[in-house]
């Protein structure tokens, strides 16, 4: 085990001092972000906040920790809280599907008919290809079909299942448009299954949680883990009020949501965001090449209008900097990640051998790629490197 996965074992799930030696952030600075996220909190928009910024070859993140897991029991937010991170779950479906790309097992470029054959009966100018699917650009309605809409909400029918259902015709020339396609993410996560004969979950649980060390990374929660969630939250006048989650909940482990139902904290997500900053390795096993870290976090869409803020294009399963606006106005041109429907935010700057990582759980809570918290906590972590 070596630095980061130490601290991160150790030191950061066990509650160890912010900003500890070698994390090359200044503390000073960074205690700004702990002021402003309290604030958040006292203003009752998130009932608790965790963040973590970490830089490249560093033993040591600098985590921020305010507010509460459960309001009502009074239950404190902890370092090693687990969130649903929804729409963030997207970027790790795509590193499954460009593993097995790695691997000689699919190509982003074939039609999405290979894998599921009722695409195959959809009459578009020219074939769905995986890499519309990753892009956004697929034009197939983003969720599921009236005759399914239960799908969502009670996750009882399996990937072969619900696959095929999705098969609709395009609202729009594939390739031309970019329009936030959740089903076209799932029908991935079969894809996933058909090139790889394992179940999607298995798929990931065995070539990147287990040897990443994500042990709090997962798709179906246990009594034991529901424990360690943070509580769902939607505004109610000036205070907060226990919501539902509309993603809904898998009955009987049928359905994992390769698109938003992954569940993960903090520590586990800096292992993924390490790895990605690595290239492909970590602690010295490598998990994509060079090359495939490079094609998933380019520009693909070219000049079409894409992503959530200004500047934005889309690359494989992630956003992609491309014009530093605004929210992201301290990132480099090429930093890349995802936000996801409770707040949650990731993103990686590959110039600057940064990631962000910043978890609360609001339904309701608009646009969290352009939340103010985002920005802060990217703005004070860039300004408090120390070297």
């Amino acid at each position: 085990m070596n630095g980061l996965s130490q601290f991160l074992a150790l030191g950061f799930l066990l509650g160890a001092q912010d900003d500890g030696p070698g994390s090359g952030f200044d503390p000073r600075r960074m205690g700004s972000l702990r002021e402003e996220l309290q604030k958040c909190v006292d203003r009752s928009e998130a009932a608790g906040i965790v963040t973590l910024a970490g830089r490249r070859g560093r033993d040591v993140a600098s985590a921020a920790t305010v507010g509460w897991q459960d309001l009502a029991n009074k239950v404190p937010m902890k370092k090693d809280t687990i969130f649903r991170i929804a729409s963030m779950t997207k970027p790790v479906t795509a590193i499954a599907i460009l593993m097995l790309e790695d691997e000689g097992k699919l190509s982003i470029d074939d039609p999405v008919a290979k894998f599921v054959s009722a695409f195959g009966k959809i009459e578009t100018p020219k074939p769905i290809t995986l890499k519309h699917l990753l892009t956004h650009t697929s034009g197939i309605p983003g969720g599921p079909p009236k005759e399914m809409s239960d799908l969502y909400a009670k996750r009882n029918r399996t990937l072969a299942e619900a696959a095929p259902a999705f098969a609709r015709a395009p609202q729009f020339e594939p390739g031309t448009k970019w329009a936030y396609c959740n089903t076209g993410i799932d029908v991935l996560g079969r894809v996933v299954e058909v090139a790889s004969g394992k179940s999607f979950e298995a798929f990931l649980e065995e070539r990147l949680f287990k040897p990443l060390d994500m042990k709090d990374t997962f798709f179906y929660p246990t009594e034991e883990r529901l424990s360690r969630t943070a509580v769902l939250y939607k505004k109610d006048g000036d205070k907060l009020a226990k919501s539902e989650n509309f993603l809904g909940d898998s009955v009987d482990g049928k359905f994992p949501l390769p698109a938003g139902g992954l569940y993960s904290t903090a520590g586990d997500l800096a292992r993924l965001y390490a790895m990605m900053l690595d290239r492909g390795t970590r602690d010295g096993r490598r998990y994509l090449s060079e090359a495939s870290v490079e094609k998933m976090t380019r520009n693909h869409t070219g000049d079409l209008k894409a992503g959530f803020t200004p500047g934005i294009v889309m690359g494989l399963g992630w956003q992609v900097v491309d014009t530093p606006t605004g929210v992201t106005e301290m990132l480099s041109p090429g930093s890349y990640g995802h936000g996801g429907a409770f707040g949650t935010q990731g993103w990686i700057d590959p110039k600057k051998g940064m990631y962000f990582i910043l978890l609360v759980q609001r339904q309701g809570f608009g646009n969290g790629d352009a939340s103010n918290l985002r920005r802060v906590l990217q703005s004070v972590a860039v300004s408090a490197v120390t070297d």
